[in-house]
């Protein structure tokens, strides 16, 4: 895992946000999650091939990242690094909205990067 501040990220024109977080010139996938008070996500073994970023849009909660709780709050932006087993976990009080992001090579280039 690492973790980034939105504040701290790169001023970028061009490209995505995320570069030089994570590897690939273009954004392919990804989606905003609104959780319900309580919400732990992807219940079992979960894991990815690929870096995934969480920027956390609103609220408070934890990520767990392979057994281990890290507190997440509005602004934190978490890479989860391939083969981690990762999962959300949404406040009760402060529930978590979140982008969820993978980023490769340019999806319609036919696996040029």
């Amino acid at each position: 895992m690492k973790r980034y501040r939105l504040s701290g990220l790169a001023d970028v024109r061009e490209g995505h946000v995320l570069q030089g977080l994570v590897p690939g010139r273009f954004l392919y996938m990804g989606a905003v999650g609104f959780k319900e008070p309580g919400e732990v996500t992807h219940p079992g073994r979960h894991s990815h091939d690929d870096e995934e970023v969480f920027v956390i849009l609103q609220g408070k909660g934890a990520i767990e990242i392979s057994g281990h709780r890290h507190r997440v709050g509005t602004g934190d932006v978490i890479v989860v690094e391939p083969g981690e087993d990762h999962h959300l976990i949404s406040s009760q009080e402060d529930p978590l909205v979140n982008l969820w992001l993978h980023a490769g090579p340019d999806p319609h280039a036919g696996g040029r990067a």
